[in-house]
């Protein structure tokens, strides 16, 4: 049977190979110069292939339409990605938040894995291409055309093309148009696992700042929490980023009305600065604090609680005199300190730019895709996988678990 994959990417590749593996001869078709070009950025160049968990991880971790990936994610686990690379030479190692990085930390090794196997499974591929149109006979696929006005005859057609984050890699949301010509409803683009805009004056202060094991929350100005997460992040020129924000958007971009709710300053990231302390034991610890330094300036007595680039900002926010005495600061102004310590708050002004964004979300409608084989429910012979999609996830792998996942489903019942 001969099967045409579009995208050269995770899914796509991954498709490629399980589909040549089941004895079909198989075409990729590729529109840039190379495979693999946005897996080679994931992770900042490490490649977080996968997580370390179990079914209830991955459930939790999946933003939406977990329901859809029950059947491939079985099929094709956590634990099979962990095994399919070791199998091809590529040791794993878990980091904190139970990633999956190769020991390497080189995703150029993922990716010519990867080409070994097209390699090996002798997957033709065609690069500096892409889809142009199907052709269809009685509602089923019998062929594509590319961009270069060439056709090629084929049984099946996965398209694997991506979102429209990164259209550097190229993902630039074209298989959304094909999608959509043929009947499936393209559910909102929008950027997901992006940074967020600030205008607030103390994120240009403070750029560069990295924050460890501190906990965030996203909420509306009525208190009512959008997003809580635990780890890292930093700010940034433009406002915020790192892993809790990055998987806080993508909650954000969700929320009904929500760029007339950031219009009005209704969107606030809250920050516990010292988590690990409530409000007593960090009022104790202050306590000793201000004992030690007794006789110095407020200014000079928070380097032992808070990073140098922070102490300034709190300072500030507190209200308290900088140059004033530590022993003549009151219990209300202690308060005050603490008050700061444990709810930072930094008003949201909206996303970074799509182009940007490490995923998409939203794209093909999965009601109208078999989510046992990727197949469309609408064209026989017309497959998905990947991040076109409506499908996405937090930090920490599961979007690319997701990518392989849905690719071997899709290359194995191709």
């Amino acid at each position: 049977m001969n099967v045409i994959v579009i995208g050269g990417g995770a899914a796509g590749m991954m498709a490629a190979i399980t589909s040549a593996k089941e004895g079909n001869s198989v075409v990729l078709i590729e529109k840039s110069n190379a495979l693999g070009n946005k897996l080679k950025i994931t992770g900042k160049g490490r490649c977080n292939l996968t997580f370390e968990g179990d079914l209830e991880d991955f459930k939790s971790n999946i933003v939406k339409n977990y329901k859809f990936m029950y059947s491939s994610f079985n099929n094709f686990t956590n634990k099979d990605v962990v095994n399919y690379f070791n199998s091809l030479g590529i040791k794993t190692k878990v980091e904190r938040g139970s990633r999956v990085f190769p020991v390497s930390d080189n995703a150029e090794d993922i990716v010519n894995a990867l080409k070994c196997e097209l390699n090996k499974y002798n997957v033709k591929v065609l690069y500096r291409k892409s889809l142009e149109d199907l052709i269809l006979e009685n509602n089923k696929v019998v062929g594509v055309k590319l961009s270069d006005g060439s056709k090629i005859d084929c049984q099946k057609c996965i398209i694997a093309v991506g979102g429209k984050s990164y259209p550097t890699t190229g993902s630039t949301g074209d298989g959304y148009s094909i999608a959509r010509k043929y009947g499936h409803e393209i559910i909102d683009i929008k950027p997901g696992l992006i940074p967020l805009k600030s205008n607030d004056k103390l994120c240009k202060e403070l750029q560069g700042l990295s924050l460890k094991n501190v906990a965030f929350k996203l909420q509306e100005k009525n208190g009512k929490v959008i997003y809580e997460d635990f780890g890292e992040m930093l700010f940034a020129h433009f406002g915020i980023t790192g892993p809790v924000v990055l998987s806080s958007s993508s909650k954000l971009n969700r929320i009904e009305n929500i760029d007339e709710k950031i219009k009005n300053h209704e969107i606030f990231a809250v920050i516990d600065l010292k988590p690990a302390l409530d409000i007593n034991v960090l009022d104790k610890r202050i306590c000793r604090d201000f004992e030690k330094y007794s006789n110095k300036e407020f200014k000079n007595s928070l380097n032992d609680l808070l990073p140098q680039k922070l102490i300034p900002i709190v300072i500030f926010l507190s209200g308290i005199d900088e140059n004033k005495k530590v022993h003549q600061i009151k219990k209300e102004e202690r308060k005050k300190l603490i008050e700061i310590l444990k709810n930072l708050k930094i008003c949201i002004s909206g996303f970074m730019p799509i182009d940007i964004a490490i995923i998409t979300c939203g794209g093909v409608d999965v009601k109208k895709i078999n989510p046992k084989n990727m197949e469309s429910k609408i064209i026989k012979g017309l497959f998905f996988a990947g991040e076109i999609l409506d499908i996405d996830a937090y930090t920490g792998g599961y979007n690319l678990q997701i990518a392989f996942s849905t690719g071997v489903a899709a290359g194995k019942n191709s």
